[in-house]
Formats: C-alpha cells, sequence, structure tokens
C-alpha cells in the first residue's frame, strides 16, 4: 500500500479536526445540524445532495429560521474578496425559491438590493474564467424569482412536476420515462442500438445525484408537510392530490 502524501495527510488531518468542532458544536451549543450543513455549504461547494438537504429541512419551523438567519447574514456581508461565500448563499437561495417553503420568496424581499448589487460583481480568475458573469445571471434569476410572479410560479411547478416524473407514481410513468429517452436518440446510431433496453437499465442512465435529490424531495410531500404554516391554500390543494 502506498505511502500517503503530506497534502492527504494534511487534507485527512483538516476533515478529522472539522468533524470534531462540528460534533462538538452541536453537542454543546443551540446550534442545529441545518445549520450546520448550511454554513458548510456557504463555505465549501453546495452540491445536490446538500441543497436537497437544506431545503428539505426549512420545512421545519425551527430550522427555517435559523437558515434564512444564515443567509441573510452572509448577503448583507457581500465583499468582493469573499465574493464565493455570497454567491454560494445565492445558490442555497435559488433552490430554496423553487424547492422550498413559498414563504422564501417574501422573507428575501429585504434583499433584493445587495443581490442587484452584486450583478456588478466583475472577478476573472488565473484561467481566464469571468466569475462576474456567473455571478449576474445567477443574481438577475433570483431578481426574477423575488417577483413572485408567473418565473416563480413556474419554476416551482416544474421542479414539483420532476418530482413527480423520477417518483414515478408506478411503473407506467417510469416506462413512460424510458420510453421518452429511447425515442430522443432514436434518430442518432447509438440509439438504434438500444441505450435503454428496460426500465431497470433506463434509471441507471439517469444522472444518480438528480435521482437522490429527487428522491429526498418526496419526504418533503409528506402529512407534517401538509399542515406547514409556510404553505399556502393552493400548495396544499397540490399536496393533498399527491398524499391521496
Amino acid at each position: 500500500m502506498p505511502t500517503p502524501s503530506f497534502h492527504e495527510l494534511k487534507k485527512q488531518a483538516s476533515f478529522f479536526f472539522k468533524e470534531k468542532i462540528k460534533t462538538a458544536r452541536l453537542a454543546l451549543t443551540d446550534v442545529t445540524s441545518a445549520e450546520l450543513l448550511t454554513e458548510e455549504a456557504i463555505s465549501g461547494n453546495p452540491d445536490a445532495r446538500s441543497l436537497s438537504s437544506i431545503s428539505k429541512a426549512a420545512f421545519e419551523v425551527d430550522d427555517y429560521w435559523r437558515i434564512v438567519a444564515i443567509l441573510h447574514k452572509r448577503l448583507l456581508k457581500f465583499e468582493k474578496k469573499n465574493w464565493r461565500l455570497s454567491y454560494n448563499s445565492l445558490i442555497i437561495l435559488e433552490h430554496l425559491l423553487t424547492r422550498g417553503p413559498e414563504s422564501v420568496a417574501e422573507e428575501f424581499q429585504t434583499d433584493k438590493d445587495v443581490i442587484n448589487q452584486m450583478g456588478s460583481f466583475q472577478y476573472v480568475d488565473e484561467k481566464g474564467f469571468n466569475w462576474g458573469i456567473s455571478v449576474r445571471k445567477r443574481s438577475e434569476r433570483i431578481l426574477n424569482l423575488l417577483d413572485k410572479g408567473p418565473v416563480l410560479k413556474e419554476e416551482r411547478e416544474k421542479a414539483r412536476k420532476l418530482t413527480r416524473e423520477i417518483l414515478g407514481f408506478g411503473s407506467f410513468s417510469l416506462r413512460t420515462k424510458c420510453q421518452e429517452i429511447v425515442e430522443e436518440s432514436s434518430s442518432s446510431p447509438i440509439g438504434r442500438y438500444g441505450k435503454c433496453n428496460s426500465n431497470f437499465n433506463c434509471l441507471e442512465n439517469l444522472d444518480q445525484e438528480e435521482h437522490f435529490v429527487l428522491l429526498e424531495q418526496k419526504e418533503v410531500i409528506s402529512v407534517n408537510d401538509y399542515h406547514h404554516p409556510f404553505i399556502s391554500n393552493e400548495s396544499k390543494s397540490n399536496a393533498s392530490l399527491l398524499l391521496g
């Protein structure tokens, strides 16, 4: 077995140290797992798994206020030297707007000015990539969602529809999804050889990370969430259809 390099040992030690701090904070302070997860996503790399966990936790009233407090605080501290932290906060906020409680859109109305200011941010890294464009596009998208108009409704419906598709609601939906993939690829030589030969194989070809996220969201549409104070009457009607 090869000897770990100094860099690998340093990385392992750092991870171990962070885990010890996390355990201590959970045991000795009032901090919750949702708070720690949100902080880690902001300071690190908010992937699909962590975003799904955060949006799921937001349906718990206590965790909801803790999560939005962290995001409010970070957005108000927008600094060019720490732009990545604010950008990650925007990623989390966008996910909450489209998949979290509907009250998120109202909650972040007071942050619209700072989000708008972030749109003028410019930064080109050493590889020549202009992150300013990414920040501007993200901020513009979030501002459109915060308008609480048709864009927000459409994006939330897309997320809901995608969840229904991946959950299947029976084998018929899975067969339909598979059939769509086969038909889309039928015009290419690869498609003729049957990239998707069965329902099982079809699911195997779906992006596993996306599959995990959407399965996680199934737990959000539960009886407890149906009575959640942040869900509007319209959403309760939709939830009743899903639960029926």
